[in-house]
């Protein structure tokens, strides 16, 4: 993985994530990867890109990983930096709570 485009949780979430989906699909969770990371240096190059959520303030974007079901959770105010790697049928604004505003 890239050094410095994902935060130490969002590794860790990342991580889990790709395990579970090995668990049924090794090489989807190979192509998960590589498309969280193809997304991250995108986002990196061009942090407008993500939409904002009404549950989450303006400068938090979210990026879908479609075929997979998880949004990638990133701070446009700065250079970005995946916060979070969260499946979209989680409760986003309990999960999200801890962002600071």
């Amino acid at each position: 993985m890239s050094p410095g485009l994902f935060a130490p949780r969002a590794s860790r979430e990342l991580e889990r994530a790709a395990a579970r989906i090995a668990e049924d699909n090794p090489d989807a969770a190979e192509a998960f990867l590589q498309a969280a990371v193809a997304a991250a240096r995108r986002l990196a190059a061009q942090p407008g890109l993500g939409s904002v959520r009404p549950h989450a303030p303006a400068r938090y974007r979210f990026w879908p990983l479609r075929e997979y079901h998880y949004l990638l959770v990133y701070d446009a105010t700065g250079p970005a930096r995946i916060l979070r790697v969260v499946h979209m049928k989680r409760d986003l604004p309990r999960v999200l709570r801890d962002l600071p505003g």
